[in-house]
């Protein structure tokens, strides 16, 4: 497939503007990289309403659950391994405890900040906000995904996360699209297997579905960018639909996406179920497509896996 390549980050921006212009209660906080997260196009439209709180991401959260007690949207924004690693306990005890009104967009998620390394490759952030009670978790596709999720979160109350990659990645909706928190979106049909992608590997997914097509597997692929709360609807229907799940995501494969999935199949359909992730290891320094395929995040794998889901079902 050829694919119109853009960034998530610069759609989280403009979303951002955008929302500044329509509601005066919206405000910005950022950890001293606001360049790196594109909250800096608020900074420059709204300077009384973006805040930079410097290397102090704590702290950061502290305030942002100050300023949403008094009636504030507020986004906070960082690297995602600052974001929820280093200020988890102020989320949970400010934020997500208290139900407040704060939406955490977290950009330079998981293997693909390439050559920074295992310091600041987050891999385990999806297991750590979805376990948080109250709290909402996205993590879109693409350009238009992101841009509308950060435009659908400040309609909705409640704390938000919101997962962004670093890289450029394929689009694959545009203007029109319809985000919806919660719901699941079905961008192929198929009858052998459904893959349940998330992220960058759900331009992966549509890439494998028309390798196994040529193979003669018709695969369904379904972008499941709302982590929490999970579509479980969407997922007992291909279950039942095609009898077989495989899972893709730029996540530790403990209590992502896919442990999500698991556990809506243990519970209600109980199918044979693959899962494509990062092995439960820390990343390494490289560039991001080398360590997309050392860690196993290819469409080879994918086929791979679909090969063998489709092998154990009854």
């Amino acid at each position: 497939m050829e694919w119109v390549l853009k960034n998530m980050r610069p759609g989280f921006g403009e979303a951002l503007v955008e929302l500044g212009k329509r509601y005066h209660q919206v405000v910005a906080l950022n950890a001293d990289l606001s360049g790196s997260t594109t909250t800096s196009m608020f900074d420059n439209a709204f300077p009384e309403r973006f805040l930079n709180v410097g290397v102090a991401e704590q702290n950061m959260m502290g305030i942002s659950a100050g300023l949403a007690s008094t009636g504030k949207i507020v986004f906070a924004s960082t690297f995602a391994m600052f974001a929820t690693g280093r200020a988890y306990d102020q989320i949970r005890q400010s934020i997500a405890y208290p139900k407040l009104n704060v939406k955490i967009v977290a950009t330079h998620a998981g293997i693909t900040v390439g050559g920074d390394g295992a310091s600041h490759q987050m891999h385990e952030d999806l297991a750590l906000m979805r376990v948080l009670p109250h709290m909402t978790v996205i993590a879109p596709a693409d350009y238009w995904e992101a841009k509308k999720a950060v435009l659908k979160v400040a309609e909705t109350p409640g704390p938000c996360y919101i997962r962004l990659g670093r890289t450029d990645t394929p689009l694959i909706y545009d203007e029109n699209y319809d985000f919806q928190i919660g719901r699941a979106n079905r961008l192929r049909d198929g009858n052998d297997v459904t893959i349940i992608a998330v992220g960058l590997m759900v331009a992966k997914s549509l890439e494998a579905a028309e390798v196994l097509e040529r193979i003669g597997i018709s695969a369904r692929v379904v972008n499941m960018s709302t982590i929490k709360p999970v579509d479980k609807n969407m997922i007992v229907e291909a279950a039942r639909e095609t009898g077989a799940i495989v899972t893709a995501e730029e996540h530790n494969m403990i209590v992502g996406m896919g442990s999500a999935v698991a556990e809506v199949l243990a519970d209600y359909e109980p199918v044979p179920q693959r899962r494509v992730g990062i092995p439960d290891v820390f990343g390494e320094s490289g560039e991001s497509e080398e360590l997309m395929e050392a860690y196993g995040l290819t469409v080879e794998n994918i086929v791979e896996n679909v090969k063998m889901a489709v092998s154990m079902k009854r």
